[in-house]
């Protein structure tokens, strides 16, 4: 069970298709463009890989294909987000593959309703909260969910070292 936005944040926005989403800064490492991904052999098809971030490597996760959205063509606008998450106690850096980055935007709690309990597209275990912005809804992401444990050991499991990881 998520628990409720209790106080203002800045969230920065990314678009998966038509839906814009948002996740907390504060968990935001950085915002790369898209370069080389490494393969990792029986990896789920989501996970895309690992990418060299001077000289680790990060595990690389398509969040359409993550998210139950068909598989998307990278673009100019295409990002890697490097998300710092915690998991199991322990601080795990895991990239996300968005269709474009957008803004960093301030919303206060009174902007943000409860994630709905029905017709929803989304699994609502992996939302916050919806935020509103003029006329806009935006889809505050529960990313430690979202990256479940068991995403993550598989992740751990792979032992690429960063020289063996293609260098961008």
């Amino acid at each position: 069970m998520t628990t409720a936005i209790t106080e203002t944040a800045q969230y920065m926005t990314f678009k998966l298709g038509d839906e814009l989403f948002a996740i907390n800064v504060a968990q935001v490492r950085e915002v790369l463009e898209v370069s080389q991904i490494t393969r990792i052999p029986t990896a789920p098809e989501y996970m895309r890989g690992v990418v060299n971030v001077r000289g680790k490597a990060i595990p690389v996760v398509d969040l359409r294909l993550k998210f139950g959205l068909p598989k998307g063509q990278a673009t100019v606008h295409t990002r890697i987000v490097v998300i710092e998450l915690e998991m199991d106690g322990e601080v795990t850096v895991v990239g996300g593959v968005a269709d474009s980055v957008h803004e960093v935007i301030e919303l206060e709690p009174s902007h943000i309703n409860p994630p709905p309990t029905i017709a929803s597209r989304w699994r609502t275990d992996l939302i916050r909260g919806m935020g509103r912005r003029g006329e806009d809804f935006i889809i505050i992401l529960d990313i430690n969910a979202i990256f479940s444990s068991d995403a993550l050991a598989l992740v751990k499991q792979s032992s690429f070292s960063a020289e063996e990881v293609a260098v961008s």
